[in-house]
């Protein structure tokens, strides 16, 4: 019986290739729409070199000046990074982006980051920027929960990123956003939805037709906070093999309050 549903249970982790917001919610990701340009200031792009070019991997969420919050399985110890803030239409320089060159060893996964198990958790890295970004109506720092916090069933949060916008499909250019509720641990380790893959250090979101995707990875979880802000409180991490947006089978993403002692101490 265990042994059945894990098979059923396999999971995809999110990479491709391999504070306040301006956002007007009215719903890609998959199933979702283009976002308001800019209207996710904290996104970035973390892009990798491959053959004297840049490539879009995972997203992430500007934290400080010169730090990115994103995920541990966006990290490989053998590729040049970027970072590129300020971005919306990724075929057409816009003006406002900021191109931001990563150093080697200025890359911090969570010590117990586990890259065969990413339904172990702590799927969470840090990224040092070689120089501050400059804040501006485009560039913004996110805001995080306080530590602990837990979200209430079905509180209304967005995905943000240039993820898939189809199980297997292409990246889009313009960023994509989709609504997605959150679904409490208590529903998503029933074991029709995520059973045993899931833990309390993870909030899932969806469930539905609108989910992450391949792309999304590392980006950011935005949830709306009780004095009209908005916070990240996901870093997006896993969907299930059967597709992005298999039904009861959120899209499942670090919990950000469950490690601010280990971001504010990296910091």
């Amino acid at each position: 019986m265990m042994l059945r549903l894990l098979s059923s249970l396999l999971l995809v982790a999110l990479a491709s290739g391999s504070g306040q917001s301006f956002h007007n919610p009215s719903s890609r990701v998959v199933n979702g729409e283009d976002a308001v340009p800019y209207s996710w200031p904290w996104q970035v792009s973390l892009q990798y070199e491959k053959d004297g070019a840049f490539h879009h991997t995972c997203g992430g969420s500007l934290i400080a000046r010169d730090w990115v919050l994103t995920a541990a399985h966006c990290i490989s110890s053998s590729r040049t990074y970027r970072v590129v803030l300020g971005e919306y239409d990724r075929a057409v320089n816009e003006g406002p982006e900021q191109v931001i060159p990563i150093n080697a060893g200025d890359l911090f996964v969570h010590p117990k980051w586990n890259s065969i198990c990413v339904a172990c958790g702590n799927d969470v890295a840090l990224i040092k920027l070689s120089r501050n970004a400059e804040l501006t109506s485009e560039v913004q720092l996110a805001k995080l929960p306080p530590a602990g916090e837990i979200l209430p069933h079905k509180t209304p949060c967005y995905v943000s990123g240039w993820g898939r916008l189809t199980t297997g499909g292409s990246l889009p250019d313009k960023l994509q956003q989709g609504l997605l509720p959150v679904v409490d641990y208590a529903h998503c380790s029933q074991l029709d939805w995520w059973g045993i893959s899931v833990r309390e250090t993870m909030v899932c979101a969806g469930g539905d037709v609108i989910s992450g995707c391949n792309g999304d990875s590392g980006g950011p979880l935005n949830c709306p906070a009780a004095d009209g802000s908005w916070q990240v409180h996901g870093i997006a991490s896993f969907v299930s093999s059967l597709g992005c947006n298999a039904l009861k089978k959120p899209t499942v993403f670090t919990r950000v309050s469950a490690f601010n002692d280990w971001i504010e101490a990296n910091l």
